[in-house]
Parts: structure tokens; sequence; C-alpha cells
């Protein structure tokens, strides 16, 4: 399976609004739209998993929430502090979404 977080980030947003304004002008179909959206999917994906270099760590001063549903994890964190070697960044609330990306393939051929 591969997740799809990403499509709510600015570049995925914006993705699906072209793909839109095009398939509103007839120069794609709806099918080749979610082709698209497939392998942007894929694709950072992959790239999130194989070229990210740097290493964040968090301390959070409470745990609000957390779910486990379909193999995904979420947490709700107050009062959390950031660190990147010596950068430190301090935010009142947060929330995570973890995935297992070792267990995440190529979906299209089931859809």
């Amino acid at each position: 399976m591969t997740y799809q977080l990403y499509r709510n980030t600015t570049i995925g947003n914006t993705l699906q609004e072209s793909l839109e304004e095009l398939m509103q002008y007839g120069q794609i179909t709806p099918g080749l739209a979610l082709k698209v959206l497939l392998q942007f999917d894929k694709s950072i994906n992959n790239a999130l998993a194989t070229r990210m270099k740097s290493r964040l760590t968090f301390k959070a001063g409470k745990l609000n929430t957390y779910r486990f549903c379909d193999n995904v994890w979420t947490f709700m964190l107050n009062d959390v502090e950031f660190r990147e070697v010596q950068e430190v960044a301090k935010v009142d609330r947060v929330k995570i979404v973890a995935c297992d990306g070792k267990n995440v393939g190529d979906d299209i051929a089931r859809r």
C-alpha cells in the first residue's frame, strides 16, 4: 500500500488543483489524473525513505491522545520541543501520523 498522506501538503494540493484544471479543459482524462496522483504517492514516499539525511528528535511535554487504526499511529502531543543538531523549535500542539514504511508496496495493480 502506498500512503496518500502527502496529498495534503502544499505540493500535493497544488498537483491536485492542476490536474482538476486540466480535466476541466479536457486536456487529460480522469484516469490519467488518477495515475499521476498514484505516481506522486509512490515517488514522494520513495524520496522521503531514500533521500532524507537529517535526523530530528523531539521531546513531548504531554501525550494528549493516541490512536492505532489500519496500521497507522496518530499521536496528539502538547508542549513539544524539536531538535536538529543546534536548532530548537518549541510548539504548543503537534499531530504526528506514523505509518509502517517497511510494508509500503505498489497498490496500483489492486485498484
